[in-house]
């Protein structure tokens, strides 16, 4: 009777497998270009909000601290929408290019708001409403590539990444020009009000929404079925006990708490501390993510050789080393070498972290994996900014390089003892 009982309980709690990679039709490239594509666009409108932070400070007379807040109300509604966007994901597959446009237009309303905002408050409000619409787009696009792309899973988020890293690259030289205005050859041009760039950015947001509507290729070709709530939450019940998730989930939340501060308070840093222009600021800030572009899907094919630990414990400790580094680098050309250093591995780790917990989860429930993973980061990063201004306004940058630093090894140990998928295989997949 009791191993009759033990294995009805096993049967019971056995999560649902996903289908075999080989029921899948193989897919062609044109699906990943166009979600990197969009990723793209969406990271672009994600770092420009950095490039506006130290124009709305002045604007508007805000603290080190106030000013910290406004980064970390944008991770706060980021996180909140991660969890719904999660669910509907994977309740919803064939709606996802719903998700994705509406992921779009909630960044032009944000950026409409923006730009019409009058005081601080509406400020917080605006840049929430900004975050939501990142977040949208997070575990719609991610899932699809899993699902699609099961043999080059790392290889396909970490070229998604790269479509991110390529806005992120972008967005500080062309704001940074939009603000700054030209100065070449004769030809002066003084720059857009901080306002007005915050108002360009509605119209490119909403026309891509509308081409991702009528461009994009339901999941349902893919034999992807809408679940109920109930056997939803059958197999997302699991994700809370599994180890690797939640493992992952902290060092996640951790590399984004180190990423956040530091990033928000080097902008601060250079445009008040060194006094560089608004050109010379988005240079350095493009600096960040633009060796990435082609680090994202190296590191992403190196983990689906060798594993996914080595390849997050690289990036994590280089991060580590590289972001101290600028307590000695602090301006000048070691500061330009370092930043650039350092944007081959800040993001590009996360898609290796995406990839080992989605290969912990039962089918299913890939969408509520990348959920908890960003989540968590985003809850514990609207943290860290604030923090990091009071430790600006106490100890100036050098405080808040100590501070992300710390915060970037704890996430290197955790990730070294952490359960992980040893290897990627098809079979695993």
């Amino acid at each position: 009777m009791a191993t009759a009982e033990r294995t009805a309980i096993a049967v019971e709690e056995r999560p649902p497998q996903a289908p075999a990679p080989s029921s899948r039709p193989p897919q062609s490239m044109r699906l990943m270009v166009g979600l990197a594509a969009g990723h793209s666009v969406k990271h672009f409108y994600q770092q420009t909000l950095l490039l506006l932070l130290p124009h709305i400070k002045e604007a508007l007379l805000l603290s080190d601290v106030a000013a910290g807040g406004i980064i970390g109300v944008r991770a706060a509604a980021m996180g909140a929408m991660n969890i719904p966007a999660g669910m509907f994901t994977d309740m919803f597959r064939s709606r996802v290019a719903f998700m994705l446009a509406g992921s779009m237009g909630c960044l032009a309303f944000g950026y409409a708001a923006v730009g019409l905002a009058s005081n601080y408050w509406f400020v917080l409000v605006a840049v929430a409403v900004a975050g939501a619409g990142t977040s949208m787009w997070h575990a719609p696009a991610f899932t699809e590539l899993a699902v699609r792309y099961p043999e080059r899973r790392a290889f396909a988020i970490a070229a998604h990444r790269s479509g991110g890293s390529i806005g992120d690259s972008s967005a500080p030289f062309v704001v940074g020009v939009l603000l700054g205005g030209v100065s070449f050859a004769g030809l002066q041009w003084g720059g857009f009000d901080w306002r007005t760039v915050a108002l360009l950015h509605v119209g490119p947001a909403l026309l891509t929404g509308f081409i991702i509507l009528a461009r994009f290729k339901s999941a349902e070709q893919a034999g992807q079925m809408s679940l109920q709530l109930r056997e939803y939450l059958a197999t997302a019940r699991p994700l809370f006990r599994n180890a690797t998730v939640l493992a992952l989930v902290a060092v996640t939340a951790l590399r984004g708490m180190a990423h956040l501060s530091f990033a928000a308070f080097l902008v601060l840093y250079m445009s008040e501390d060194l006094g560089y222009s608004d050109v010379a600021v988005g240079f350095h800030l493009g600096l960040l993510t633009l060796l990435g572009i082609l680090a994202g899907p190296v590191m992403g094919a190196v983990s689906d050789r060798i594993g996914r630990r080595p390849v997050i414990l690289f990036g994590l400790i280089t991060m580590t080393v590289l972001i101290f580094a600028f307590l000695w680098v602090d301006a000048g050309v070691g500061l330009t070498v370092t930043l650039a250093l350092l944007g081959i591995v800040l993001f590009s780790v996360n898609s290796i972290m995406m990839a080992a917990a989605m290969e912990s989860v039962a089918g299913g429930s890939e969408g509520s994996a990348v959920a908890m993973l960003f989540t968590g980061g985003a809850i514990v990063g609207a943290i860290s900014p604030v923090v990091a201004g009071a430790i600006n306004t106490q100890w100036d940058f050098h405080g808040v390089v100590v501070y992300a630093g710390c915060i970037a090894a704890l996430a290197a140990f955790i990730a070294a003892i952490a359960p992980m998928p040893a290897r990627a295989s098809v079979d695993e997949a």
